[in-house]
């Protein structure tokens, strides 16, 4: 089953139009990274190599180009997790997507304080995707319990929690390496 928090229009975008949408979404992501939320639409569109009239009709405000950045990257989370489970073991499908998981923690890190600047609040893109992440780390862990490599105990929310727990104590910039450390040992201790 698919998972996706992303608006369904009644039909499929031409490719031209998705990949301009794609490349907004990248380059948006980079300049909002750099500029905080005040970053310039001109610049976006500038570095884009588009017009302005194309990016303001894929996201007509910069608070929906900041949201739309946001849910493409937890989108790049349900997508791990569809590819990991049929490519890889399960165990080894939860690990690497933790790790997916620590790359989305380091992006989420950048973009929140340009979220929280959005005249609505963040709260509303937070709860869409939520339950895409929940999803996600719970299909990797029943995969993980049924076929005997994960207690049946574990919650998976909890090992995310974790990994959040670390990105938020780890006061440098090196807190990746070591939460990605960390999630072998995390993995171990879950084991039967």
């Amino acid at each position: 089953m698919k998972t996706s928090i992303s608006q369904k229009s009644p039909r499929k975008p031409r490719a031209d139009a998705q990949r301009n949408r794609e490349r907004i979404l990248r380059v948006a992501k980079q300049v909002f990274t750099r500029r905080g939320a005040e970053a310039s639409m001109d610049e976006i569109a500038k570095l884009t190599k588009i017009g302005p009239g194309t990016l303001y009709r894929h996201f007509p405000t910069r608070d929906e180009l900041l949201a739309a950045v946001y849910i493409s990257e937890v989108e790049k989370l349900a997508e791990a997790q569809r590819k990991f489970s049929a490519e890889l073991t399960p165990i080894e499908a939860l690990r690497a997507w933790i790790l997916v998981f620590i790359d989305y923690i380091d992006a989420k890190r950048i973009i929140a304080p340009a979220l929280s600047a959005m005249a609505c609040g963040p709260a509303h893109v937070y709860q869409q995707t939520t339950r895409v992440m929940e999803e996600a780390a719970s299909a990797l862990a029943s995969r993980a319990v049924a076929s005997g490599d994960l207690r049946p105990d574990v919650d998976p929310m909890d090992m995310l929690r974790a990994i959040y727990g670390i990105s938020s104590a780890g006061s440098t910039d090196d807190w990746p390496v070591k939460a990605r450390r960390f999630v072998d040992i995390l993995i171990q201790g879950s084991r039967p």
